[in-house]
């Protein structure tokens, strides 16, 4: 039996709805933090970014450390820089996301039998969990030379596939000073790819947006056969941050 609408109460619906405490809007679907009052306001935004926020929420799935490891594995999948058997330099690994991607696409935890055991350094001036497969070297300064020595000396007399660099400095609030700084932590992967990459090897290295990135894309030009600033997904829109990726290495 057909089941009769008054439409009278259709339309009456919402305002019943919200005198209950119920919200129609499509807004309400949102998830929204509870108990922020006191907060900042500029924490409560960061907050509601994080709960609204599907990369968060698969990185808690997928039991990733942080949801960078998205970024890699988007530019991965798209430029194919990872392949099993590869040797990787992880720069400003801290917290592990990229090492754990690094480690799963180039086999070096073994997981696949049939497939080239590849490796991967870790390289932070913070401490690192371990990470299986992955060669940790934690709280050292990846631009000191103590430290690029023990890189070296971990890579013995390999060349390295591709050199990766998450590395970035603490914000000072003086964004040109932030921009300047970053720019020269790649310039220092840079000067140090160019002593382990072999011929046709790879480096990727996160910036932001800024006059000095120029600088960068002209100096990695002299390198590399070509130098592509890469922007995934995963990277929030309003963020300043960006990836400059040279591939084929000119020895």
């Amino acid at each position: 039996m057909a089941l009769k609408i008054n439409k009278r109460v259709l339309l009456l619906l919402p305002d019943l709805l919200h005198s209950k405490g119920i919200k129609t809007s499509p807004c309400a679907c949102k998830n929204k933090p509870l108990n922020i009052k006191g907060k900042k306001v500029s924490s409560q935004q960061w907050i509601l970014r994080q709960i609204n926020d599907p990369y968060v929420l698969k990185t808690k799935q997928e039991n990733w450390r942080c949801r960078s490891a998205f970024k890699l594995i988007e530019i991965d999948d798209k430029y194919n820089i990872l392949k099993p058997g590869f040797v990787v330099i992880d720069c400003g690994a801290a917290p592990g996301s990229w090492s754990q991607v690094a480690v799963q696409r180039v086999n070096a935890d073994k997981s696949d039998s049939e497939k080239p055991t590849g490796t991967v350094i870790s390289i932070d001036i913070n401490p690192i969990m371990p990470i299986v497969g992955a060669t940790i070297i934690p709280s050292c300064d990846f631009t000191a030379v103590e430290t690029q020595k023990k890189i070296l000396e971990k890579l013995g007399q390999r060349k390295a596939d591709i050199v990766i660099s998450d590395m970035a400095p603490s914000a000072s609030g003086t964004k040109h000073l932030d921009n300047e700084i970053i720019i020269n932590l790649c310039i220092s992967a840079l000067r140090f790819s160019t002593l382990v990459l072999h011929e046709g090897g790879n480096m990727l290295c996160k910036l932001w947006m800024g006059a000095e990135q120029d600088k960068l894309k002209r100096a990695m030009e002299i390198f590399f056969r070509t130098v592509k600033m890469v922007k995934p997904e995963s990277s929030r829109s309003d963020s300043k941050e960006i990836f400059m990726l040279g591939r084929h290495f000119k020895n």
